[in-house]
């Protein structure tokens, strides 16, 4: 099909989703949870050429890990449609009325948006995650995902297509585009006819592409420089357990530690244990002097390196004198996605929460539950950095808008 194709299929299909109701809905996320189940070889299969490729292309661990489907994640997978399926129904809450003096009745009442597009990269688990997000919440979805994954997402696709004709729907519900020029990709950030918002998730230069090119209403979902701060006051096991985590849990992921900040009061005793951690897991360091003057094996920090989302087992180390010097740090380089704090002072903690600009901020937390199934969402269409519409994990509420509804007895304006 032509784009304009695509476009119109997904703007009817999106008006017969939102007479869907809830039960049909759920059952129909039942539907997709079993037939992953019973498709799981197909599309493990399918996963494999796309790992193939990428190893022949020199693709990296860290994004060789994103692109990678097994059957645990597949069940990861299942267990996010079964959660979102028990959620609350986003669509149709009233979330206001009242009576004016000429007796109109006005409320306003939650809709879904209509066709959301997403443009993706390696992560074949999005395809998942944002179908049945949309699905619960009404809308119709087009997905374009990147050259690394398309064996693994025509799959997927296929299989949520199955189950919506299965459900006796129209499987135009979830559409995908398979042509990926860098042409078509321009053509489908202009499609204001038939897209409601579009949501880029992926690198820092998809992202800029897409919010400087779309014509398309964006929810941007921003590149994650996350930092921890180690205050003067932290528990220091805490803080190397929490580091430990937000790096290297999983380090291809946007909600890792990419900066470390380390008050000077306890870098003495602090660093010699972060060292240790650091070649336990083979982690490179890029430090400022005072660091490099304690421990000399971590590597000289340039101004780059604090402005760096790695991706990979690597992160930045600078020595603040202050909360006040750490917050400006974190003004500077951060990127407005996760930043946390680790104390004992909650004068401190409080003064970290509330300065801190962030779509998520923690105090003794792991950055790695800035994330939509950590955070009892089910799954997530990205993590929005922005403040208009959406912020931070984009779940079923995100993907709503509101219009009035008004009652009367035949009144005019006077």
């Amino acid at each position: 099909m032509t784009m304009i194709e695509i476009g119109r299929e997904a703007k009817n299909a999106s008006r017969e989703l939102a007479r869907l109701s809830t039960k049909e809905k759920n059952d129909l996320l039942v539907a997709l949870a079993e037939e992953l189940k019973v498709k799981e070889e197909e599309i493990l299969q399918a996963n494999e050429e796309d790992l193939r490729r990428g190893k022949e292309g020199n693709l990296s661990e860290a994004l060789l890990d994103r692109l990678l489907l097994n059957p645990q994640r597949i069940e990861s997978m299942i267990e996010g449609i079964l959660s979102i399926r028990t959620m609350e129904d986003p669509i149709g809450k009233v979330l206001s009325m009242k009576t004016l003096e000429n007796g109109l009745q006005i409320g306003k009442k939650t809709v879904p948006l209509g066709v959301v597009g997403i443009i993706y990269e390696s992560r074949p688990n999005v395809t998942i995650d944002t179908a049945a997000l949309c699905l619960k919440s009404s809308n119709a979805l087009i997905l374009r995902g990147g050259k690394e994954a398309i064996s693994s997402n025509k799959a997927l696709v296929s299989v949520i297509q199955a189950a919506l004709v299965k459900r006796g729907l129209n499987p135009h519900m979830v559409q995908l585009i398979e042509d990926l020029s860098y042409e078509t990709a321009g053509e489908f950030m202009r499609m204001n006819e038939y897209l409601d918002v579009l949501i880029p998730r992926g690198s820092a230069r998809l992202i800029q592409r897409v919010v400087k090119e779309s014509t398309v209403p964006v929810i941007e979902t921003g590149v994650g420089n996350c930092h921890v701060f180690v205050d003067e006051s932290a528990d220091e096991e805490m803080a190397l357990s929490i580091i430990e985590n937000a790096k290297t849990q999983r380090t291809g992921v946007c909600n890792a530690m990419e900066s470390l900040l380390v008050h000077e009061a306890v870098l003495e005793s602090f660093l010699p244990k972060l060292e240790k951690l650091t070649i336990k897991h083979g982690v490179k360091v890029m430090a400022d002097p005072k660091a490099r003057a304690l421990v000399p094996s971590f590597l000289e920090a340039t101004e780059e390196d604090y402005a760096t989302e790695y991706l990979d087992l690597a992160f930045s180390l600078k020595t603040v004198g202050s909360l006040e010097e750490a917050m400006e740090h974190i003004a500077k380089y951060g990127t407005g996605h996760s930043e946390a704090i680790v104390t004992e002072k909650y004068d401190h903690a409080l003064s970290f929460l509330n300065e801190v600009d962030a779509a998520a901020v923690y105090v003794n937390v792991s950055t790695r539950f800035t994330d939509g199934q950590a955070m009892g969402m089910g799954a997530e269409m990205g993590i929005s950095t922005q403040k208009l519409h959406a912020r931070g994990p984009v779940g079923l509420t995100e993907l709503t808008s509101t219009k009035y509804i008004i009652f009367g007895q035949g009144q005019i304006r006077p």
